[in-house]
């Protein structure tokens, strides 16, 4: 049996879907929590109970494959969808995102938007709930347990504080409304947090709870925390973002933590990474736990194949691609380059040239002419997450989501020693990442701090493409909003997402982002 199908937690997921529905969630505000009956009473006595309680606030991380993955890359200028005939029009849906024209009431807003939000606080009611079943009713290992549903809450509101800034904080089980507090006191809570539940959670686990969180994923949330501190602890109004306090010395600390653990090293074959058997990585620090199941796997291959490319059940999508200057900007002779499908094109199930729809050779270009017209083999295509042939449906590709690796705790580690003017030291952390990517060594050399920055900046992008980090990256450098190919204004507050109108008119104690 490949080893992707046995992994405990992700058993313990599929258990915990079929069998304990009283973990199911409606709420979008926080007001609900579950009716039906675990309680420190009659639930969680067996480490078996326990594990599957905790496997569905796990199992909540999958919602961020969606809005928060889809959000994060198309309003940047990494991927575009763009209307391709009848194709991925949607109401103008998705072509807004990436040009950026959302409002609080607009279709990205309605759907991608507010899937956000009500994902992140299912993720949330569900941790509370847990944490507060296992403080009353006790466990065997309950202090390991409790961090590690601290942290999980902790990555959910890292998420919604990403997006929307400040949102209510919630941490009982409570039904009632909530006002918002700021965004710079739901960074302060998520830093207390990951710093007080970091060291009862283990530095390793067994195989068989590969992808459960550890100190190391703490540490990586952290160092991710410090080095957009500005920005997290930061405020943003109508004209834009006023940057809080640097914690450059705290996020070189943190990525150090996990650096020198001696538990992680890089891949040196980046492309395993993303196969779908990349559990084995030594690279993965924390990871959403894949499995070839439906429902259970991921879909991103299916966004961006052409229809004729997988006769995976469905079949691809043909929709999400990447602009011209983006492909360009990668070094012919960088091996990251080669995750973009661009020229003829062939099947994943024979490896035999394919034909687009209308029977000619299927011919990726470099090029989208006309982004509300565009036809079916038009935009470099991704192929970063390797999809598996024989996956039992479009959302059954078994490879794991990384949301960190061991790459980003150096890359980190550059642009706080950068901020901090040693723009050698950091030329040197990011040779360490871009060394096994180039036949013949091609170091980057640290000659100033702003000649760094911008080194640092193209480096994310070409270790990190499709891994959902662009935007906030974009942000950190002061470049989300800039004018770009098919961009039609420039908004400072788009740094922030607007809170979805149907949150508002739920909630009446809310109140909206500046600008909107």
């Amino acid at each position: 049996m490949p080893t992707f199908m046995t992994k405990s937690i992700r058993r313990a997921m599929v258990t915990v879907l079929l069998t304990v529905p009283a973990l199911t969630f409606a709420c979008t505000n926080l007001t609900e929590v579950p009716r039906d009956a675990l309680t420190p009473a009659n639930a969680f006595k067996t480490d078996a109970e326990v594990l599957a309680g905790v496997a569905s606030v796990y199992a909540q991380l999958r919602g961020t494959m969606w809005g928060y993955y889809n959000l994060s890359e198309i309003s940047t200028d990494e991927m575009i969808v763009p209307t391709r005939g009848q194709d991925w029009f949607d109401n103008g849906r998705w072509l807004e995102i990436y040009k950026q024209t959302w409002s609080a009431n607009s279709g990205s807003a309605l759907d991608d938007m507010n899937g956000v939000w009500n994902d992140m606080f299912s993720g949330v009611a569900r941790a509370n709930l847990l944490i507060e079943v296992i403080n009353t009713a006790g466990s065997a290992n309950k202090d390991e347990t409790l961090a590690e549903l601290r942290t999980l809450r902790a990555w959910y509101y890292y998420v919604l504080q990403d997006f929307f800034g400040g949102v209510p904080l919630v941490t009982d089980t409570k039904v009632e409304k909530r006002a918002r507090v700021s965004r710079d006191s739901i960074y302060r809570f998520l830093v207390t947090e990951l710093n007080a539940a970091k060291t009862a959670l283990p530095e390793t686990r067994p195989a068989s709870d590969y992808g459960r969180l550890t100190r190391g994923a703490a540490n990586a949330i952290l160092a991710n925390l410090y080095v957009n501190a500005q920005v997290f602890g930061g405020t943003v109004t109508a004209s834009g973002l006023t940057k809080g306090p640097a914690r450059w010395q705290d996020a070189i600390d943190a990525a150090d933590r996990v650096i020198n653990s001696g538990k992680y090293t890089l891949n040196p074959n980046w492309r395993k990474n993303f196969t779908p058997d990349n559990e084995s990585s030594p690279e993965n620090i924390f990871v959403i736990a894949h499995s070839a199941n439906p429902g259970l796997g991921m879909s991103l291959p299916m966004r961006t194949l052409h229809y004729n490319q997988l006769s995976v059940q469905g079949g691809p999508w043909n929709g999400f691609a990447t602009i011209a200057d983006t492909y360009r900007a990668f070094d012919p002779a960088d091996q990251r380059r080669g995750i973009f499908l661009v020229g003829p094109q062939n099947s994943f199930d024979t490896n035999l040239p394919v034909k687009d729809r209308a029977g000619n050779p299927l011919v990726f270009t470099e090029t989208i002419g006309i982004e509300t017209a565009a036809n079916e083999a038009e935009g470099p295509r991704f192929n970063k997450f390797v999809p598996l042939p024989t996956a039992p449906s479009g959302d059954g590709h078994p490879n794991d989501y990384p949301f960190f690796r061991l790459a980003e705790m150096y890359l980190i580690k550059a642009e706080a020693l950068n901020e901090l003017g040693n723009f050698s030291g950091a030329a040197a952390q990011v040779n360490i990442v871009r060394s096994r990517q180039f036949a013949t060594p091609n170091p980057v050399v640290g000659t100033s701090q702003v000649q760094m920055r911008q080194v640092i900046l193209q480096e994310r992008l070409f270790e990190f493409v499709a891994e959902g980090k662009r935007r906030q990256d974009l942000i950190r450098n002061g470049s989300y909003t800039d004018a770009r190919r098919f961009k039609i204004t420039q908004q400072a507050y788009k740094v922030l997402f607007p809170i979805p109108l149907t949150q508002i008119q739920t909630n009446p104690l809310l109140q909206q982002n500046a600008g909107y």
